[in-house]
């Protein structure tokens, strides 16, 4: 029996249809690598959000309600750590394996990822592919045209860094967990039970998320040097950014040969820990909730432990709420700083301050141009760094507003948890589990610009840079 030509027609438009999506796609990512991650982020909690609100994501074997299930998608997705509900008693077991499975995609980033993928299934990697991979490492790449400037991360070397990210988070994730599972058992967790807390705790803590697999979080673990120290190097290893791995594992020791990026972000990061650390110490020693109950060497290490944390890893052993409203203040810095570029953590990035700093510094001495460890910062760079402020410090007021709006809470509390969202951190003053339908939302929405928002952002500026074969005429307005 002869096919009918006629049936056969919806089909083939379907699938015309098909492949001139896919053809869009494509240009999509070599266009705007930057859009493309925003896509598929958005795809992605879309996703997850489905997944969360399933029956059987949830304890009691109930829908969870689209809010609560929309926020912990984000907040996996963007590695925050943020959650409107209780993650221990809400989630079952296949809540918690999703969970665990979004953080470490969300860690990776989207365009990583694909690019990952797309070298394990096409044992190559083409020029494409390198160009979306180093957009995700760098969104000053990301942009047609010639880069005449020296590259954190060149463009024959993606295929390596890619190699470096996968082997990094299995191997650092895997020897953080190995870490941990003694400190466990030593608690009284039973030892199966273990094997699943202790890769948690190291996704968790590698990825910068802070989400707890158990009841209480890290309060019984509050007195376990040896558990909190382990989690601390897996957030600092985790917001150094892959660059910084990558050119750590390539050089090692050998600091003359590092880049300028890794030098800026080890040396940044260790100054804030310090230096957050000092701050914490001299304010809360006295405070009877937090500190002042503690002996000299405990109020340090909590005090180091705190401002490690703040910096995108989420862990707390004290509620957020007993601190100084001083402390939050210098809490909420710190998080906005957030850790390195092409990292796990957010907020704007150490490298960012780092070069508006040497902006200043360079403007003070009358220098011509930026200048660190021997090289120059070329004004593109500079440019991205103030709009990457200017856009986080913009996000931040209007949700802030809008927020304490909706909810007529206390306005520090609801500073700090929003730049606890926007920065991906995870601390709470316990404002966020209070929210209601529409401030969640808001601060989603937040969470979300805070994970691809900059980069976007970054990418948009950088593509804007043009060649100009003429000059206007120069007038200067007053400034300051």
């Amino acid at each position: 029996m002869a096919a009918d030509p006629f049936s056969r027609t919806p089909r083939r438009r379907f699938l015309a249809r098909l492949g001139q999506a896919w053809d869009e796609v494509r240009a999509l990512t070599t266009a705007s690598p930057a859009r493309f991650a925003v896509l598929v982020f958005v795809i992605l909690i879309l996703l997850f959000t489905a997944l969360f609100s399933l029956p059987a994501a949830s304890a009691d074997g109930h829908g969870t309600p689209l809010a609560d299930a929309l926020f912990t998608a984000v907040s996996t997705i963007c590695v925050t750590g943020l959650s409107t509900v209780d993650m221990y008693a809400h989630w079952s077991p296949f809540g918690h394996v999703l969970t665990y499975i979004g953080v470490n995609v969300g860690a990776l980033g989207v365009l990583t990822l694909a690019s990952i993928l797309g070298l394990v299934i096409s044992k190559r990697l083409g020029l494409r592919a390198k160009l979306i991979a180093a957009g995700d490492s760098n969104p000053l790449r990301a942009h047609g045209g010639p880069v005449n400037e020296g590259q954190t991360v060149r463009l024959g070397e993606v295929g390596q860094l890619l190699a470096t990210v996968a082997l990094s988070t299995l191997v650092i994730e895997a020897a953080l967990a190995i870490l941990l599972y003694p400190s466990l058992l030593w608690a009284g967790v039973n030892p199966l039970v273990a094997l699943w807390e202790a890769p948690y705790y190291a996704a968790m803590a590698f990825t910068n998320t802070g989400f707890a697999p158990n009841e209480g979080g890290l309060v019984p673990f509050a007195d376990d040097y040896f558990l909190l120290t382990v989690l601390m190097a897996g957030v600092f290893l985790g917001s150094i950014g892959f660059p910084v791995i990558f050119t750590l594992w390539r050089h090692q020791w050998h600091v003359r040969h590092w880049s300028l990026h890794a030098k800026l972000t080890i040396i940044t990061t260790i100054l804030l820990f310090v230096v957050g650390a000092g701050v914490f110490l001299l304010l809360e020693h006295s405070n009877p909730k937090t500190f002042g109950s503690m002996d000299a060497w405990d109020t340090t290490f909590q005090s180091f432990f705190l401002s490690a944390m703040t910096r995108s890893g989420g862990f707390s052993v004290v509620d957020m709420g007993d601190f100084y409203g001083s402390s939050l203040v210098v809490g909420s810095m710190l998080m906005f700083v957030g850790g390195g570029s092409a990292s796990t953590a957010g907020g704007i990035k150490v490298t960012t301050l780092a070069v508006l700093a040497l902006a200043v510094i360079s403007e003070a001495k009358g220098r011509p141009s930026v200048q660190a460890f021997g090289r120059r910062i070329p004004s593109d760079v500079q440019r991205v760094a103030l709009s990457v402020v200017a856009w986080g410090a913009t996000i931040v007021a209007l949700s802030t507003i809008t927020i304490t709006q909706i909810t007529g809470a206390h306005v520090e509390d609801v500073l700090f948890d929003v730049i606890s969202g926007f920065a991906t951190v995870g601390l709470s003053t316990g404002l966020t589990a209070r929210l209601p339908d529409p401030a969640i939302y808001v601060m989603a929405l937040t969470m979300f610009m805070g994970r691809v928002g900059t980069v976007t952002l970054a990418a948009a500026v950088a593509a804007t840079s043009r060649s100009q074969l003429y000059s206007l005429p120069v007038e200067r307005p007053i400034v300051g």
